[in-house]
């Protein structure tokens, strides 16, 4: 099965183009992050959206839509959190279209050995939210989808760090070197992949400890992942083509 897994968009269409450079895809994940760009205009970000939905209801293979906090605080449980970007001139029509397809939207999804989720997951925050004895990695991706179906507020911002550099912090939210010293517990057992911070490039797997994909890069490298029988490969966007680089 070749699964493709894409990072934040912030409105890009560039989704389109790695799709039409793979053939034989039979699941394709997003990380969340569809909307809040300085450059896009709202317009533009609410109709790439809808291509995704699109995508979603009318293609034969998988479409996973993760959330991220760019996405979240236009749920009307949620509201504005004071998250930068927040567009306040076209919330009202960013909030219909979220409200409208939120049933398609979830925290995590976990396949083979590898879990996804916007920002990452952390034991702290696991603990807090479900009890020590609460959760299971078996069971990870179902616990955190259930929780966000209930308590969209629970993956709100928290934490003292205002760039939420915090252990504890939530999956929307946690940067990597904060969800790298809290996930040791399970890392041996776990390979996660999020978006939400920012690289130049995909970290290489020799700093990471091949247990973390840090793939926020469609608007430097245009990297991305391609899963295919367990095997992770990292490829990147040019022009004309895809290519695998490093």
């Amino acid at each position: 099965m070749k699964t493709l897994i894409i990072g934040d968009l912030h409105g890009r269409s560039i989704w389109k183009d790695i799709i039409t450079q793979h053939n034989n895809i039979e699941r394709i994940i997003f990380l969340g992050d569809y909307f809040d760009s300085f450059d896009i205009s709202a317009a533009e970000q609410i109709h790439n959206f809808k291509e995704i939905i699109k995508l979603k209801e009318s293609c034969t293979y998988e479409i996973i839509l993760l959330i991220g906090n760019h996405d979240h605080h236009y749920l009307k449980e949620v509201g504005n959190t004071g998250t930068s970007g927040y567009q306040h001139n076209n919330a009202l029509e960013i909030i219909t279209i979220i409200e409208q397809y939120k049933k398609y939207l979830q925290v995590a999804y976990k396949f083979e050995n590898i879990l996804c989720t916007h920002a990452g997951v952390g034991k702290v925050f696991l603990d807090y939210v479900f009890g020590k004895q609460g959760w299971s990695i078996e069971n990870i991706d179902t616990e955190l989808n259930a929780l966000f179906k209930i308590q969209p507020r629970a993956f709100i911002f928290s934490g003292f760090n205002p760039n939420g550099d915090d252990i504890g912090q939530t999956p929307l939210w946690i940067r990597p070197k904060s969800l790298k010293m809290d996930s040791v517990d399970f890392k041996k057992k776990l390979i996660q992949v999020v978006g939400h911070t920012q690289m130049i490039q995909i970290p290489s797997t020799a700093s990471t400890d091949g247990r973390y994909y840090f793939i926020d890069t469609l608007g430097t490298s245009k990297e991305y992942l391609v899963v295919t029988a367990g095997k992770i490969d990292l490829f990147a966007l040019t022009k004309h083509h895809t290519v695998l680089p490093r």
